[in-house]
């Protein structure tokens, strides 16, 4: 059967791949929902504060912006769970893990929207609009930055480290067993597929 055969590097069949997966990708949700559920939970307050009737159009379009991302990410964030229960034992765990894989990094991305908001406002509020614009801008970059850019750059240099590795030591031969074949018969070739 396919699905029991092993196919990657940590000599694992799809399905324990995909279990790995999705286990991987529900810790990385983990942190994620308690900083959305944190930042939803101020967002719902600040409503309830003496100052809000206060706040000019500006600032109640950036809060109702920005509350309305923050239910966005945490619906992106929940979403693979309820993916999973509705698909569960139905032999879809790979697909499931990859619809999820990418609800989150549409999250990630809602994410930093949110996050650059709470902060537009605060400072917005408590030091002018031009703090509060100057505060949102460098939220949005540092998020982008160690979010977006950072994996990239890190992706790009594990290129050239194995590129490099392998001009300064090639790939050897498998040794090979000398098999006794009946006359006549193919040999055997080890498979090289990897994941």
């Amino acid at each position: 059967m396919a699905d029991h055969r092993p196919c990657t590097a940590r000599n694992e069949t799809p399905l324990e791949r995909a279990d790995r997966n999705f286990g991987e990708l529900l810790q990385e949700l983990r942190v994620t929902q308690t900083g959305v559920q944190i930042l939803f939970a101020f967002l719902l307050t600040l409503a309830f504060t003496q100052r809000f009737p206060s706040l000019d159009t500006f600032q109640r379009a950036t809060y109702v912006t920005t509350l309305l991302l923050a239910v966005v990410a945490a619906a992106l964030f929940t979403a693979p769970a309820a993916l999973h229960r509705s698909l569960f034992q139905r032999g879809a765990k790979a697909r499931i893990v990859q619809v999820s894989s990418r609800l989150a990094t549409v999250g990630m991305g809602v994410l930093v929207l949110a996050f650059t908001g709470s902060v537009l406002l605060v400072v917005d509020v408590t030091t002018g609009r031009a703090g509060g614009v100057a505060a949102g801008t460098a939220t949005l970059l540092v998020c982008l930055g160690l979010w977006w850019l950072l994996p990239r750059l890190v992706r790009r240099a594990g290129r050239t480290e194995e590129v490099g590795t392998a001009r300064t030591h090639p790939a050897r031969e498998p040794v090979r067993r000398r098999a006794t074949a009946r006359p006549g018969a193919a040999p055997r070739v080890p498979s090289a597929r990897l994941r």
